[in-house]
């Protein structure tokens, strides 16, 4: 599917933004889908599956909830069940907008595959999950892979276990940095260029800078799928919020990357249709220097380059050297065929 896509694929990633109100959630697939997305995502985990109750939190996120609870404690509040999770993707099918998440263990897996999601997104803190890859692969869907964090060795293991278990769907690749928000300094987009070349894989970018810049300029190099934080509030309390966009700023954000599309074009080189009067005025045509007389052979000099470019093109000058002209001709009197 993602071979095919004919524009950048754009999610509104709300990963835990819902701060676990199910009225959140529906109020973010609503905005999302207003802002011109194609798809909304959730995670979906089980907190006792995912983190060990001592886990202690990442420094983004003690900065951003100034709380001393635990990574698990945290994490335990933003569960979404999987009743709730089903009626999350039965309303984006209402609204007409894609429903996918990123499981965190092999039940959420399991749980995705069974409500039909079209692909499942992988979190870039599970690219070594060996044990969650190997449940994935078989699952029979196609599968988008966040390398934040990684080496081109550990994203090579990764792909291997897919490629062990025969794995016949596609596998997209996006680049990823980490933090949030990550510096400008560390996003190091190129990288998107290297892992294409370097797997032949549909490649893209999940966004995690505080900029719309970083993702067009993640399209010019070629991702085809980006991954952007919604929030309906960055003031809202919670690990993300502050590192996402409001509604107003992902539609700003969406028209930004279709604004992008179109400048970018396509690979072809020609003339453009509204370039056409200005080629037949700017561009030169050939005419005579001189007076010449019926049966002079012509060479290169007796003949001048001037605009307008409705005539014959300078560059076939080569074709009328050393012939004879059937008439008198002025100078400045223009070249046609029917003269020669």
């Amino acid at each position: 599917m993602f071979k095919n896509l004919k524009e950048t694929l754009i999610i509104a990633e709300v990963g835990v933004n819902h701060n676990s109100k199910l009225k959140n959630a529906f109020k973010l697939i609503d905005a999302a889908k207003k802002c011109g997305a194609n798809f909304v995502k959730f995670q979906s985990f089980k907190a006792n599956l995912l983190a060990k109750k001592d886990t202690p939190q990442v420094n983004y996120q003690k900065k951003n909830l100034k709380s001393s609870t635990s990574h698990y404690t945290m994490l335990k509040k933003l569960e979404l069940s999987f009743s709730e999770q089903s009626k999350l993707y039965k309303y984006c099918i209402k609204k007409k907008i894609g429903f996918i998440s990123t499981p965190y263990d092999i039940q959420s897996a399991e749980f995705l595959k069974k409500l039909s999601v079209k692909f499942i997104k992988i979190s870039s803190a599970d690219l070594i999950d060996k044990i969650l890859h190997e449940k994935i692969s078989k699952l029979n869907l196609p599968v988008i892979l966040s390398t934040g964090m990684s080496s081109i060795k550990e994203i090579e293991q990764t792909l291997k276990i897919y490629k062990k278990n025969k794995f016949k769907k596609e596998i997209a690749l996006l680049h990823c940095v980490s933090n949030y928000p990550c510096s400008d300094s560390s996003q190091n987009l190129r990288a998107i260029t290297k892992l294409r070349k370097k797997f032949n894989n549909v490649v893209g970018y999940s966004d995690h800078s505080n900029n719309k810049l970083s993702s067009i300029c993640a399209v010019a190099l070629g991702a085809k799928i980006l991954e952007k934080h919604l929030t309906l509030n960055t003031k809202l309390n919670g690990p993300d919020h502050k590192s996402s966009l409001n509604p107003t700023q992902f539609s700003e954000y969406v028209q930004s990357i279709r604004a992008s599309e179109l400048i970018l074009g396509n690979e072809k080189k020609e003339c453009q249709k509204e370039e056409i009067s200005m080629k037949n005025i700017s561009r030169k045509s050939l005419y005579f220097s001189k007076n010449l007389h019926r049966g002079s052979k012509l060479c290169f000099d007796d003949f001048i380059a001037l605009r307008p470019g409705n005539g014959i093109n300078p560059m076939k000058i080569d074709k009328f050297i050393n012939k004879k002209l059937k008439k008198d001709v002025k100078k400045f009197m223009i070249l046609k065929k029917e003269l020669i």
